[in-house]
């Protein structure tokens, strides 16, 4: 029998490309999806990660393995300190689609250029990447930069815009980095317009790292 795979999701739209990513990498796995909008919503309200938050990403991820998921996988950075809590109310593996990247981060370099479009992606994944550095025994110095304005203009559609905002903070990533990392995976097509010829230092996404992981767990659990 396949394994099941459930994507938790707060933004329902991206389910799409996780779709993509599963048939390329993975075509034989069952997947489904939720989509709970209202986590990211109550943590905007709250500026940052509250109970309530981690009780109902808990509540998901047991509704997952109700309805018979063999792994989860969170896809969503801002939220990521969730499943922690969440891997001990289940009993199947709960994955965060940004630990791979955070990972390769640490050991490509000492210092990690991090750039975001959300205080709370920048804030959440800069602790992913300190506490993945400590369990690796390194010493990192990440470098967060917020685009200042680039959601605002993402909501109202102004894409061109947006992608001249974040692309140059990205250049200005690339030259004072080791390694840039990207707080979002929605940022991924943007820092793709970036020439290979200005890329003096990776720049690394999580939606492609984050589901090839996914294929080797599940490979360990149905050899």
């Amino acid at each position: 029998m396949a394994a099941k795979l459930a994507m938790i999701h707060t933004v329902a739209r991206l389910a799409a490309g996780y779709d993509e990513l599963c048939d390329e990498l993975m075509p034989d796995v069952q997947r489904f999806h939720i989509a709970d909008e209202g986590l990211l919503q109550l943590l905007m309200a709250a500026g940052g990660m509250t109970p309530a938050i981690y009780q109902r990403f808990a509540d998901d991820a047991v509704c997952a393995e109700q309805a018979g998921a063999d792994l989860i996988l969170l896809t969503c950075s801002s939220i990521s300190p969730a499943a922690d809590v969440a891997r001990s109310m289940v009993s199947v593996p709960v994955l965060k689609i940004d630990e791979p990247m955070a990972d390769k981060a640490v050991a490509l370099g000492r210092c990690i250029g991090l750039v975001g479009t959300a205080e709370t992606a920048l804030k959440a994944t800069t602790q992913l990447i300190q506490s993945r550095a400590r369990l690796a025994g390194k010493e990192v110095e990440v470098e967060p930069t917020l685009c200042a304005g680039a959601h605002k203009l993402m909501l109202a559609g102004d894409m061109d815009r947006h992608d001249q905002l974040v692309i140059g903070h990205l250049r200005r990533a690339l030259q004072s980095s080791d390694v840039v990392v990207l707080a979002q995976g929605s940022m991924a097509r943007v820092a793709d317009q970036i020439p290979a010829a200005e890329r003096r230092v990776p720049i690394l996404s999580s939606p492609r790292m984050g589901m090839e992981r996914v294929r080797d767990v599940i490979r360990q659990l149905t050899p």
